[in-house]
């Protein structure tokens, strides 16, 4: 049988290979894909990230899964690195693992994931950052925990708790929980909405040095403006890519 948390890492795969939900395969790399979510994760991760209402393509010029970079403005896509048969190959190691927690992991690292959006009509969004939040999301309804009572946690750098850490980088890691442990957090709110902003302008503590350090107090400004939690979360990760002193 195969375990409910799989289903998060798994539910979005016809995004890699450009199929539609309703007629994508249901087998990939020998494995189960594309089904639904249990206890409306996806949809509630979804909401997090993207409007719910009725889908308008936002970038006329851009109509694939290939991610638009907030930072750059430019497509993820390069054709020397995401050939049919790379996409399958990276795919297949995300996605084919039968240990969750293994498959959180690779997600966490993932380059390839990062290069997908999560919708074609809004498409600086993250696949990868979008999956993450779902399997968190996922985690915590399955340990009862309802969504007004989770927060966003600023944990240590390389502090992974499995399946609820949504990021991790050098400097420090950004989990979905109840529990706090005693760190910076904020809570998420009431219900999921495009409250990314909301909820990082309200953290106890911050974990970037917004008094002296100008690549931090840059980052900080633009992520007190976005609302897409998996754009934010996959923007804080091509910052620190970009960042020319890291």
């Amino acid at each position: 049988m195969t375990d409910t948390m799989l289903t998060a890492f798994r539910h979005d795969a016809h995004k890699f290979t450009g199929e539609s939900h309703e007629d994508a395969r249901d087998v990939f790399a020998g494995v189960p894909v594309n089904q639904s979510v249990p206890k409306g994760a996806d949809g509630d991760a979804a909401a997090l990230s993207r409007p719910q209402q009725k889908q308008e393509q936002t970038v006329p010029t851009h109509d694939d899964h290939y991610r638009l970079s907030l930072l750059t403005g430019e497509t993820a896509y390069a054709p020397g690195e995401f050939s049919q048969a790379t996409i399958e190959s990276e795919v297949s190691d995300l996605i084919g693992i039968e240990d969750a927690q293994t498959a959180h992991e690779r997600w966490l690292a993932s380059d390839v994931a990062a290069a997908f959006n999560e919708s074609v009509y809004q498409p600086y969004t993250s696949l990868k950052f979008h999956t993450l939040l779902v399997a968190a999301l996922l985690d915590n309804y399955r340990a009862d925990h309802d969504f007004g009572d989770l927060q966003l946690i600023v944990d240590p750098a390389g502090e992974v708790v499995p399946f609820r850490t949504v990021f991790d980088g050098d400097r420090f890691a950004l989990r979905i929980d109840e529990n706090t442990d005693g760190n910076p957090s904020a809570r998420l709110g009431s219900r999921p909405w495009r409250s990314w902003a909301s909820v990082w302008n309200r953290l106890t503590a911050h974990p970037l040095d917004t008094g002296q350090d100008k690549y931090d107090m840059t980052l900080d400004a633009n992520l007190r403006r976005m609302q897409s939690w998996s754009a934010a979360l996959q923007y804080i990760e091509d910052y620190h890519e970009w960042r020319p002193d890291r």
